[in-house]
């Protein structure tokens, strides 16, 4: 992060100084940890007055709701949501329709980093309405996108290069993400891993600074406890009496591999149907969310609560207490959760995956574990781990975000006894996944508008390349106005002067050749091949120019060249590898 100039055809861009970047983080951390503070206040008061008929703000979703004053007419209340949502969208922001983390993949991997300042306000307010009106959605997306407008803000406002704006960007996720669950440490690696381009000792500072800030806000405005906190699974009582038990958890990732992929398809199948459907976004989402409001007061009068409305955080906390034991039920609630998830996001509610991840796979876990305690009554593993497991499987398994899965979970429970289970879990239900389907809940909504990024930490192999290890230096060099072979990259002057590439595309008259000149950017053959492509992409050009000797305008310096055609095609072979 120290001073730089890079030199492009369209001039020289600055790097902000280190200090000016920490004060940002710090800012940016500020506004993470009062976002999610406001937030959650802002669903509570949501919920109470559609639910209770109640303006408080108070509401804490661990616990069950009461029962609410409107009796059958609370099948009406996600309806009341869904326009309130639709009209937002909308009328102000369409990219704060569904669960925000690809949108913010996007904005970096395909636009600069720029994030329209208007869609942290439209989202914030959608979001809460969508989960507080009883909305199958969970907290994560919305946070992670109000944080990253904010750090995306900042970024438009002070001049600086995409890369930083890109570290500013996933610096406000982490922390939306930390002070959201209280999860410092799942803030940090959810950035490293879903959102930074590469991982470098200035980026990982500003990631931490703001994480921690936005943490110490929410603990202040929040309390200190974890988001799931029950006691008994807080007290350290490892021991490894039945290694063999640890066993049991790899068919249990697969199973949880498995119910990813489902939910994946299932999401995107529900999206594609109502998008079918005659009407508009409004009637659409209106009829998805009566069919939520039907199911919640079924559930209400057959089972006495109503379970699968809003993040769901109540029924997990059942769960891993003990007090939902019946297997048969928990796997009729994972079915109907999974069926609420895809009938909210899919008709258009505005909210995130991973609540409803984490409650399926807290059904699943806990299921799996009833079974195997009837299969093997010797067995000694607790239900709560198979339940955790799960959870921590659902993440990693549906977001592609293993490390995150795992350590949010830890922290989320404070239950480090389960931590070996967990990574086995997690593992197995990655890799089952990524067997059936490449892609994951954030990258396959990117890959349906045929946008490409990369899943986790994909782009390490690139980063260990230098830029002359991977361009081509087999060029010709011509004079401006000359025709230039077929086939051949060819590097055009004026009087020695660089002013273009020219493509390996047939034979060009003439006339013809300087219209189809590539825009270019010179680089030290010894740079990072990642920050020539960061470079390239800031400049908004098409091609690199190699040099010898850095920021050199030389004709005798270059000595290679790459565009990007054999940028796409390495990519392409190492996503061939990974």
């Amino acid at each position: 992060m120290t001073d730089k100039k890079h030199l492009t055809a369209g001039g020289i861009v600055e790097d902000q100084p280190l200090q000016v970047m920490f004060v940002m983080a710090l800012l940016v951390g500020i506004i993470g940890g009062l976002g999610a503070w406001a937030f959650r206040m802002l669903i509570g008061l949501v919920h109470n007055v559609l639910f209770l008929g109640e303006f408080q703000f108070h509401y804490d979703a661990n616990v069950f709701d009461s029962i609410s004053p409107w009796g059958p007419g609370v099948i009406l209340v996600p309806v009341v949501g869904a326009l309130a949502v639709a009209f937002l969208v909308k009328t102000f922001a369409p990219e704060a329709k569904g669960h925000g983390v690809p949108e913010v993949m996007d904005a970096i991997h395909y636009n600069q980093g720029l994030i329209r300042p208007r869609v942290a306000v439209v989202k914030s307010i959608a979001s809460a309405i969508s989960i507080g009106s009883g909305g199958s959605v969970g907290r994560e997306g919305p946070i992670i996108q109000i944080g990253s407008a904010f750090g995306s803000m900042i970024g438009q406002i002070i001049a600086m290069p995409a890369r930083q704006r890109i570290t500013l960007i996933a610096a406000g996720s982490g922390a939306g993400i930390a002070a959201t669950f209280n999860a410092p440490l799942g803030g940090v690696v959810f950035a490293i891993e879903l959102l930074l381009l590469s991982v470098s000792a200035g980026n990982i500072l500003l990631v931490a600074v703001a994480t921690v800030t936005a943490t110490y806000i929410g603990r202040l405005l929040l309390g200190a406890t974890p988001s799931f906190n029950i006691p008994p699974l807080q007290l350290p009582d490892f021991h490894v009496e039945q290694a063999w038990g640890l066993l049991l958890f790899l068919p249990l990732g697969a199973i949880m591999g498995l119910v990813c992929v489902i939910f994946i398809r299932g999401l995107y199948w529900a999206e594609d149907r109502f998008d079918e459907m005659p009407g508009n976004y409004y009637t659409r989402h209106a009829l998805g969310m009566l069919c939520v409001g039907i199911m919640i007061y079924a559930l209400l009068v057959f089972s006495g609560h109503y379970y699968v409305e809003g993040v769901g955080y109540s029924t997990i906390v059942a769960i891993l207490e003990g007090v939902l034991s019946n297997p048969w039920f928990l796997a009729l609630l994972l079915v109907l959760k999974l069926l609420a998830t895809c009938l909210s996001l899919g008709s258009g509610a505005s909210g995130g995956v991973f609540s409803p991840s984490l409650y399926m796979g807290a059904a699943t876990g806990a299921t799996f574990g009833y079974v195997a305690h009837a299969l093997l009554p010797s067995l000694e593993i607790g239900i709560p781990a198979f339940a955790i497991a799960g959870m921590a499987a659902a993440i990693g398994g549906s977001t592609g975000a293993v490390l995150t899965g795992i350590v949010m979970i830890s922290e989320m429970t404070r239950d480090y006894n389960s931590i070996l289970p967990v990574i086995l879990t997690v593992a197995s239900a990655y890799a089952t996944r990524k067997l059936i389907m490449r892609e994951s809940v954030y990258t396959m909504k990117l890959l349906r508008r045929g946008h490409m990024v990369p899943e986790g930490l994909q782009s390490a192999i690139s980063a260990a390349k230098r830029v002359q290890d991977a361009m081509m230096s087999d060029f010709d060099v011509i004079q401006k106005g000359e025709a230039h072979k077929p086939g051949r990259l060819a590097l055009v002057v004026d009087d020695r002067q660089i002013i273009g590439v020219a493509p390996s595309l047939g034979e060009l008259e003439a006339q013809d050749h300087l219209e189809a000149l590539l825009p270019f950017i010179m680089v030290h053959e010894e740079m990072p091949f990642i920050e020539a492509v960061r470079r390239l992409t800031e400049a908004q050009a098409k091609a690199i120019v190699v040099t010898k000797h850095a920021e050199t305008m030389e004709l005798d310096d270059v000595t290679g060249i790459l565009t990007e055609s054999e940028i796409a095609a390495l990519v392409g072979q190492e996503a061939l590898l990974l």
